[in-house]
C-alpha cells in the first residue's frame, strides 16, 4: 500500500513517463551522493574557506584590509546611501529601527512572524522552536523528519535561523554606529556556527533555508565589514561560513524532473548572490555561471505569461517577486546581463501585484501564506505587498506602480537616494479598472472602492502544487474601504495538522461544498499534498463601463458516485454597485450542497431573516448584505477563523446555506455593500426588485 501511495503521489498532475524515469534515476543518484557527503563532511570540518590562489596567499591582515576597503562588487546601490538618507530625511523610521535594535541587543527580544515579540534569552538555542519549545537533534540533515506530528513547527524554527533580526541590528548599526550592536551581531553569528556544524541538524535540512540565511548573512557582512569589531578571525569565520553555505546548497539542490518551485529558485538565487559577492572563493565563478543559467530557465517555467507565480498563492508570489526584484538589482549594479525578456517578466509580476491589491492596499491571501521574505529590510505582515511596488516604480521609472508618496524602507536600502528622488518625481497611478489574468486564473472586478476577486486558479505547477487551497470559484469582496468576504489565510503548517487542513478546506472559502467532500482531495496527514481534481475552466469573461461578467466551472466533484459540475456566474453592476452570483450544480442524483460566504474578522454577522445576512463593521458604519434570491435552503451562521500572518488567527464567521436537492439545481444571491446608514433603504429596495425579477445570469447568457 505504501508503494502504491508513493507511485500515485509521483504521478500527480501532468507528469510524463520520461520525467518519471529521469526522476527515479535522480533519486537513486541522490542516495549515492548523500553517502559521499557524509564522508566529505567528516573530512571538511573546521577546514576553513577555500580561497582562490590570489587571496589564499594574503596574510590575515592583508585579507582583512581588502574586505574593509573594497568597492566592488556592489551589494545593492542603496547600501552606500541608505544609512545617511534614513537618518537625515526619515527621523520617524530611524527612531523605530533604533528602538527595535535596542530590544534585540539589550533585551534579546524580537518579533517572529505572527507570534509577536518573542523572548530568546542571552544565549539563543538555535535548535529549539521558540514557540512550541520542541528541540531538534544534531543528526545528519537528510535523516531528520520535518513533519513530526508532535506540535513542533519547523517553519518557525527556520524563520529564527534565517537571521533576519540580525539584518535589522546591522541596519541600525550602520545608522547609529553603536559598536555594542555590531558586537551583538558577531556574537550571535559565532553562537549560531558553534551550534550548527555544517550538514547536521534542522537548519541544514532544506537548501532553501540555507540560501536565504546566506543572503541575509551577506547583507549583514556588507554592513558590518567596516565595524571595529570585525577582526581577522571573524573575517575567516564568515568566509568559511559562506563557503559552507554555498557548497551545501550546490550539493543539495531542491531540483526535480517532475516539478520545481520557489525552493529550487531560492537555491539558485542564493548561489548567485554568493557567486557575485564573493569572487575570492574558489567555487564562486561556477556558482555564478550555474545560477544565472538556471535563473532564466526557472523564470520561464515558474512565472506565467501574465506575470503570476505558478504556485496559486499570492503569498508565494510576493516571496518570489521580492527575491527576483532584488536579484535583478544586484545584477544590474554589477553589470551582469540577464536579458530583456526576463526584465519584462519581472515587470509583469509587479503589474499582477498592482492589480490584485484591494482598495485598502492589502493583498488577498490566495493559497498558502507563510510570511516568507527575502532580505527583510522592514517587518511586514503577510498581506502587506505594496512596498514592492514602490521599489518597482523607481526601478522601471513606472508611475503605474506608485500608489502614494509614502517611501518604504526597502526603496532606500535597495535603490538608495537616487531611487528615492526618482520615485518622488513620479505621479501617482490612476484609478484601476477590472482586469483578467487568464493564465493565473484570477479575475478582478472593480469600480471606485468596490472590488471582487474571482478565483479560478488551478492547484499550480501543472497539477503538482503544494500551496494551493480548495478555493475554486471562490470570491473575495471589498467595499466601503474594508474587506467583507475574505480568504482565511494559512495560520500554521505542521504545528497543528487539523488547523492546517481546515484553513485550506473548501468549507473555509466562499464557494460551494458538495456532500461534505473537498474540491481537490487532501489528507490531514499530508499537509503539502493536494489533488488536481477541480481544474477550473473559464467559460466567459467580459468587462465594460456598466458591468463585468465572469462565468466558470470546475470538475472537483466529478469523482462522486453521481458526478457534479459546479458552474458559477458573477455579474457586477457598476452603476448600482452590487454583485449577482448564480450557482448551478449540474448533474444527476440527490446531493447536499453548502453555499458558503466566509466573512472577514471584526465583522458582526447577523441573520436578518432566512434569506438575508448582514455583515457589519459598526466602527466604520459599513455593511455587506448577502441576500438569497430564492428558496436557497437552511441558513446557519458558523464559526470560522481568519489569519493575516503566519501563526496568528482571529475569530470570524461564515454564512452557510445548506440545500438537500436533486440535480440540476440553480440558486442565486445578491451582494450589496452599504457604506452609510442612509443607503440601507436603497439597498433593501434593490434586493426586493432582484427577488421579484427572478433574473438568471446563466439563462440570459445562453
Amino acid at each position: 500500500m505504501k508503494l502504491l501511495r508513493s507511485i500515485r503521489r509521483a504521478m500527480r498532475g501532468d507528469v510524463t513517463w520520461r520525467a518519471l524515469a529521469l526522476e527515479a534515476w535522480r533519486r537513486s543518484m541522490r542516495c549515492a551522493l548523500l553517502r559521499l557527503e557524509r564522508m566529505e563532511l567528516a573530512r571538511r570540518r573546521d577546514q576553513g574557506a577555500r580561497l582562490t590562489a590570489e587571496f589564499a596567499r594574503l596574510s590575515d591582515a592583508a585579507l582583512l584590509d581588502r574586505f574593509r576597503s573594497r568597492r566592488a562588487p556592489i551589494f545593492l546601490p542603496g547600501f552606500a546611501s541608505a544609512p545617511r538618507v534614513t537618518l537625515a530625511r526619515f527621523p520617524r523610521e530611524t527612531e523605530k529601527l533604533i528602538a527595535t535594535a535596542r530590544k534585540i541587543a539589550d533585551e534579546h527580544r524580537w518579533p517572529l512572524l505572527g507570534f509577536g515579540d518573542v523572548q530568546f534569552g542571552h544565549q539563543v538555542d538555535w535548535l529549539r522552536c521558540p514557540v512550541s519549545g520542541t528541540g531538534w537533534p544534531l543528526a545528519f540533515h537528510a535523516d531528520l523528519k520535518i513533519v513530526r506530528g508532535d506540535g513542533s513547527d519547523i517553519r518557525v524554527l527556520w524563520e529564527l535561523n534565517r537571521l533576519g533580526h540580525l539584518l535589522t541590528l546591522a541596519q541600525a548599526w550602520s545608522i547609529a554606529q553603536d559598536e555594542r550592536w555590531s558586537e551583538e551581531c558577531w556574537r550571535q553569528i559565532e553562537s549560531w556556527r558553534a551550534q550548527n556544524p555544517i550538514g547536521y541538524g534542522p537548519n541544514w535540512t532544506c537548501a532553501m533555508e540555507v540560501a536565504l540565511r546566506a543572503v541575509n548573512l551577506l547583507a549583514i557582512f556588507e554592513l558590518l565589514r567596516r565595524s571595529s569589531n570585525m577582526t581577522a578571525e571573524r573575517l575567516k569565520m564568515m568566509l568559511a561560513l559562506f563557503d559552507e553555505h554555498g557548497a551545501h546548497i550546490r550539493r543539495n539542490l531542491e531540483f526535480s524532473y517532475l516539478v520545481t518551485s520557489n525552493h529550487y529558485l531560492s537555491n539558485i538565487v542564493g548561489l548567485l548572490w554568493l557567486g557575485v559577492m564573493l569572487p575570492e572563493l574558489r567555487a564562486a565563478r561556477e556558482w555564478r555561471a550555474f545560477a544565472l543559467r538556471e535563473l532564466r530557465s526557472e523564470m520561464d517555467k515558474q512565472i506565467l505569461d501574465d506575470g503570476a507565480d505558478d504556485e496559486s498563492s499570492t503569498g508565494y508570489h510576493r516571496f518570489v517577486l521580492e527575491m527576483l526584484l532584488y536579484t535583478f538589482m544586484l545584477c544590474r549594479a554589477n553589470r551582469i546581463e540577464i536579458g530583456e525578456r526576463y526584465w519584462e517578466k519581472l515587470r509583469a509580476m509587479l503589474a499582477y501585484v498592482r492589480a490584485y491589491l484591494r482598495p485598502d492596499g492589502r493583498a488577498p491571501l490566495i493559497g498558502d501564506t507563510d510570511g516568507g521574505r527575502f532580505l527583510p529590510f522592514a517587518e511586514r505582515e503577510a498581506d502587506d505587498h505594496a512596498y514592492l511596488l514602490a521599489v518597482g516604480a523607481a526601478l522601471f521609472d513606472a508611475s503605474e506602480f506608485k500608489l502614494s508618496n509614502d517611501v518604504p524602507p526597502e526603496l532606500l536600502w535597495t535603490g538608495g537616494e537616487e531611487a528615492l528622488d526618482r520615485f518622488l518625481a513620479l505621479p501617482t497611478s490612476a484609478q484601476l479598472t477590472s482586469v483578467a489574468f487568464p493564465r493565473a486564473g484570477v479575475y478582478i472586478q472593480r469600480a471606485d472602492d468596490a472590488y471582487l476577486l474571482f478565483n479560478a486558479t488551478s492547484t499550480g505547477l501543472h497539477g503538482r502544487g503544494s500551496h494551493a487551497h480548495n478555493d475554486a470559484l471562490g470570491i473575495e469582496l471589498s467595499a466601503c474601504g474594508r474587506p467583507f468576504l475574505r480568504d482565511p489565510g494559512t495560520f500554521v503548517y505542521s504545528a497543528d495538522l487539523h488547523a492546517r487542513h481546515l484553513f485550506r478546506s473548501t468549507a473555509f472559502h466562499s464557494t460551494v461544498e458538495i456532500d461534505g467532500e473537498e474540491q481537490n482531495r487532501t489528507c490531514e496527514r499530508a499537509p503539502f499534498v493536494i489533488g488536481d481534481d477541480a481544474r477550473p475552466r473559464i467559460i466567459r469573461w467580459e468587462t465594460g463601463p456598466d458591468r463585468d461578467l465572469v462565468i466558470a466551472e470546475h470538475y472537483g466533484y466529478h469523482r462522486l458516485s453521481s458526478s457534479v459540475t459546479h458552474r458559477r456566474a458573477v455579474l457586477f453592476d457598476k452603476r448600482s454597485r452590487f454583485w449577482l452570483i448564480e450557482d448551478a450544480l449540474l448533474g444527476e442524483g440527490h446531493h447536499r450542497a453548502k453555499f458558503i460566504f466566509h466573512f472577514d474578522s471584526g465583522l458582526v454577522v447577523e441573520s436578518l431573516d432566512a434569506g438575508l445576512v448582514e455583515a457589519c463593521d459598526h466602527r466604520a458604519g459599513a455593511a455587506l448584505l448577502v441576500a438569497a434570491l430564492g428558496s436557497n435552503g437552511a441558513l446557519t451562521i458558523e464559526d470560522r477563523w481568519t489569519s493575516r500572518h503566519y501563526g496568528e488567527r482571529r475569530a470570524s464567521q461564515a454564512a452557510v446555506w445548506s440545500v438537500d436537492s436533486a440535480l440540476p439545481l440553480v440558486v442565486s444571491w445578491a451582494l450589496v455593500p452599504v457604506c452609510a446608514e442612509r443607503e440601507r433603504g436603497t439597498a433593501q429596495g434593490l434586493i426586493a426588485r432582484l427577488r421579484a425579477d427572478r433574473f438568471s445570469v446563466l439563462m440570459s447568457e445562453r
